[in-house]
């Protein structure tokens, strides 16, 4: 995975010499082209439709009554709640609004209150990952936890571990059901990181969060179906949630240790966009133009479809190498990636060595 730099059709040449920033003349075109003004009202839109929606999900539960038809409605909850998390991740990005604090607002409301999970935790985690994607020493996304990302990784993986890591990928999916929850506990426990004033503001949104749900679980059905959809509700969330953000840098090339490359070429060589239309543009949350949003992180996701042209052309111009692929493509080569990565356990395991190779690379490059 660590290629000094990566192209689609020589994964090891290394990228032109720098000459100055090759970042200012692109970000110069998308400010002339107005995609870095804000679009409050179509935000506005968006976040009051899916408040509608994600309160009239809720509604239909206490509407249907204590029955296992309930769980029929844990999809809608888990689909506009993971919406509400698109925007807790766009307000993170300073994308919406004008003000600071109004993102603030808007990070709260969306992450700890309709979501349970700690916006100022998972922030800090996300910006870490924004600075140096793939970076195995920087970026909490490829840390070596219960899936490893790197070859290296694997070292000493024995046990539980060692049999996680021979079936990472096939068994990618499926832990993704238990994403949701992860999320939930794993912010919790950082709370004690965060600032004292910080923890007083998250954590009383949190209790509120808590209280209500609980409250309107144990009051709409019995306990036994209340914990029944808790469980599918998290399911679909994490499997939602993971599904968007697998795509973007799983099995993409990072810099080797001590190598250093431009903020251009940091954010274009290590992500992959997804092709799609507005269908994929909605369910993925503008995550599938992952190129774009690097880029620019503060880019309205509204514009990031129409940013799309400029920067491939910026890139072509450049000899960079683009990567747009189809979403199923890119499932394959994520998971082809994590794949190679166990290979060394399982040959150790089976005593024969493994022919594996690098990732399918079958994207349009610009």
């Amino acid at each position: 995975m660590t290629l000094t730099a990566p192209t689609l059709d020589n994964p090891e040449v290394s990228p032109p010499p720098r000459r100055g920033s090759d970042f200012a003349p692109l970000l110069a075109d998308l400010k002339a082209a107005g995609l870095l003004e804000r679009r409050t009202a179509w935000y506005a839109r968006m976040i009051g439709l899916n408040l509608l929606f994600l309160l009239g999900s809720w509604a239909a539960v206490v509407w249907v009554g204590d029955s296992w038809w309930q769980l029929a409605m844990a999809v809608p909850v888990a689909l506009f709640t993971t919406r509400a998390s698109f925007v807790g991740h766009d307000a993170g990005h300073q994308q919406i609004a004008r003000t600071a604090r109004t993102h603030r607002l808007l990070a709260l409301l969306h992450g700890n209150l309709l979501m349970g999970m700690s916006c100022g935790w998972w922030n800090a985690k996300h910006n870490k990952h924004h600075a140096n994607p793939n970076h195995l020493e920087k970026d909490p996304d490829v840390s070596a936890g219960v899936l490893v990302w790197d070859a290296d990784q694997t070292a000493g993986r024995t046990g539980l571990m060692g049999w996680l890591t021979r079936h990472q990928a096939r068994l990618f999916f499926p832990l993704l059901l238990l994403e949701g929850l992860n999320l939930k506990v794993t912010g919790l426990m950082a709370l004690k990181e965060r600032t004292p004033r910080e923890r007083l503001e998250e954590g009383s949104v949190l209790a509120v969060h808590y209280a209500v749900y609980l409250s309107v679980l144990l009051i709409a059905m019995s306990p036994v179906k209340a914990l029944v959809f808790v469980l599918v509700t998290h399911a679909l969330l994490g499997l939602h949630l993971g599904m968007a953000f697998a795509p973007n840098h799983k099995g993409m090339p990072a810099p080797e240790p001590g190598v250093k490359w431009d903020h251009l070429r940091r954010q274009v060589l290590t992500s992959r966009n997804v092709e799609g239309g507005p269908v994929t543009d909605w369910m993925l949350g503008g995550l599938n133009y992952q190129i774009e949003h690097h880029l620019v992180p503060n880019m309205p996701r509204v514009n990031l479809r129409k940013a799309q042209p400029i920067v491939r052309a910026h890139c072509d111009r450049l000899g960079v190498p683009y990567l747009e692929t189809s979403l199923v493509r890119s499932y394959r080569q994520a998971l082809g990636h994590m794949h190679d990565v166990g290979a060394s356990l399982r040959a150790e395991r089976t005593g024969q060595p493994e022919h594996g190779g690098q990732p399918e690379q079958t994207g349009r490059a610009a």
